[in-house]
């Protein structure tokens, strides 16, 4: 990974939106986890800020003028928390980088336990959340979200795992060569292979601020992941419309044969209307569902940046990669 007499490089990419209240007791916390692991490592801390509202900028404007391992960048506009941290892997320059959300619910000294799996040749080391302060409706609804992406997946997805994890330079370097305009890092990272483990942890509750993630935002980055990792869906709707065909000729038949036995039996103007609606509604269903993936299709072909960095901190031209 790294010649024997040189340290390896770790960078703990911070992905950031509205954390104002968060960041001094993170740097604090990121600090003293540095002077704990000087021996074994350096460490760089890589910001990015997807165009915060409150004092997030300035605040990291502070950090970088005093202690040149703090790096940043500010994106133009909010490009979503998945293109974030991507942009952010991007931008790091370790031999291994840690992800790890500003609001501490993830202990960031984890990085010791996921340091040692790495020497050790794991290329991708991730947390398993054994549990966290949330509603019991939410946690289950998270859970069952999670239960449904790996079932339908084309490749195994980790269960009750987010995106705090440390990464491979190479794994790191696999990714930018993906070309995906609406990333779903879990799947991704699941889906490339190389050796990966998980280590059990306790999230803790949330100091400060407020969750950009609620149930909405849940229900979007769930149907993400799985129009991304799976075709189960366009599989579904064939397999549904054949069935439905199929009970459609059997329904005819049938009816054929009754007018013949009782053609006494009135026409009746219901039933079609009823049938004629449901193929309507099934229609529009799967012409959604191929919508979908046409959409991803599109977004790829029209190549956009995954973001566009507006100001950076302790960065040189030639590091911007955006």
């Amino acid at each position: 990974m790294t010649p024997v007499n040189k340290k390896p490089l770790i960078s703990i990419s911070i992905p950031v939106l509205n954390e104002s209240g968060n960041i001094d007791a993170l740097y604090a916390r990121l600090e003293a986890l540095g002077q704990r692991m000087a021996e074994k490592c350096d460490l760089e801390f890589v910001f990015s800020d997807n165009h915060s509202d409150d004092d997030t900028w300035a605040l990291l404007s502070e950090l970088a003028a005093r202690d040149p391992r703090v790096r940043a960048i500010r994106f133009s506009k909010n490009f979503g928390f998945q293109r974030s941290i991507l942009a952010n892997y991007l931008h790091t320059r370790g031999d291994a980088v840690m992800q790890i959300d500003a609001d501490l619910q993830d202990p960031p000294e984890l990085l010791e336990a996921f340091f040692d799996l790495w020497q050790q040749g794991y290329e991708v080391v991730y947390g398993i959340r054994r549990k966290r302060p949330e509603a019991w409706l939410l946690k289950n609804f998270r859970r069952l979200g999670y239960w449904v992406i790996d079932k339908i997946s084309e490749h195994p997805i980790p269960r009750d795992v987010g995106d705090f994890r440390l990464i491979d330079r190479k794994v790191i370097d696999t990714l930018a060569k993906m070309r995906n305009s609406s990333p779903y890092l879990r799947g991704m990272i699941a889906g490339l292979g190389f050796n990966q483990t998980g280590v059990a942890y306790d999230r803790d509750a949330r100091i400060a601020g407020e969750s950009k993630f609620n149930v909405a935002r849940l229900v979007k980055l769930g149907l993400t992941a799985v129009f991304n990792h799976s075709v189960v869906p366009l599989r579904a709707a064939s397999f549904l419309g054949l069935s439905i065909l199929l009970m459609s000729v059997i329904g005819a038949v049938y009816y054929l044969v009754l007018r013949l036995l009782h053609p006494e039996l009135p026409r009746g103007l219901a039933s079609i209307h009823i049938l004629v609606l449901f193929g309507i509604g099934l229609n529009s269903f799967f012409l959604g569902i191929i919508g979908e993936y046409l959409l991803r299709i599109y977004l790829v072909v029209r190549a956009e940046p995954i973001a566009i960095v507006q100001q950076s901190l302790n960065f040189s031209s030639p590091e911007l990669k955006l």
